[in-house]
């Protein structure tokens, strides 16, 4: 691992947000298993029961943008570019990989919680049981969607350099615009990051989109967006 690297994943790591989002997941993680398999009622079917699994990673989209974006704020982002000696270009590709690596730790241990906590809940249910297989491939997805949620999240705060713009602006499309949108064009909300991480993890289930194709729908966002960011930036170190 580059001298680079490992110190942009220990600011990753040690930063003062990182505790908050981890307590927060796990939390979130714990009510979400709690109100579908224990709260909901009755569930039969299989979707329904995966759900249950599903540990939130869209909240990693948050962490990500409110880290990255506090470089900016307090004026770290190009003094570590100095000190690295590197173009600002990568400096930020090394932010944005230790995001998606503290990510993946994040994802782990918010899914193992939503896990350990729903599949016993899950016993008592009528219907098919979750296989080995089942619960597996929720895991991956939940796993997937925390990294590509991380990588956003980073890639949005270098652009948008303002975590309570970033809050804000993320906040209301994803309480506002997408629900709206639901309403009219289901399949639309799906190609939407916010939908594609829902069907991934298995917050959402009976789409028009299928998990796999979720999966690319989310990646391809991501890819994208962290190239704008990584071009913005360094056509800010060329200015």
């Amino acid at each position: 691992m580059s001298r680079l690297l490992r110190g942009e994943l220990i600011k990753a790591v040690t930063t003062r947000s990182v505790l908050g989002f981890a307590v927060g997941g796990v939390a979130f993680a714990a009510l979400n298993a709690l109100a579908i398999a224990a709260w909901s009622g009755t569930l039969d079917e299989v979707a329904e029961k995966e759900e249950a699994l599903s540990a939130l990673p869209i909240l990693l989209l948050l962490w990500g943008l409110v880290g990255t974006a506090g470089e900016y704020r307090h004026r770290t982002a190009a003094p570590a570019a100095l000190v690295a000696r590197r173009h600002r270009g990568v400096v930020l590709s090394a932010r944005i990989t230790a995001y998606a690596l503290t990510g993946l730790l994040l994802g782990t241990l918010t899914t193992m919680v939503s896990v350990g906590l729903a599949l016993p809940l899950l016993s008592d249910h009528p219907g098919p049981d979750l296989t080995s297989g089942d619960v597996g491939a929720v895991v991956a997805g939940n796993l997937v969607a925390f990294v590509l949620s991380a990588i956003m999240g980073a890639a949005l705060g270098a652009l948008i350099r303002s975590p309570v713009l970033g809050v804000v602006v993320l906040l209301v499309v994803n309480f506002a615009v997408v629900p709206l949108l639901s309403g009219v064009w289901e399949a639309g909300v799906n190609l939407t990051p916010f939908g594609a991480a829902g069907i991934l993890s298995r917050m959402t289930h009976h789409t028009t989109l299928s998990v796999v194709s979720a999966g690319w729908v989310l990646a391809a966002w991501t890819v994208a967006v962290a190239l704008v960011a990584v071009f913005v930036e360094r056509r800010r170190d060329l200015a």
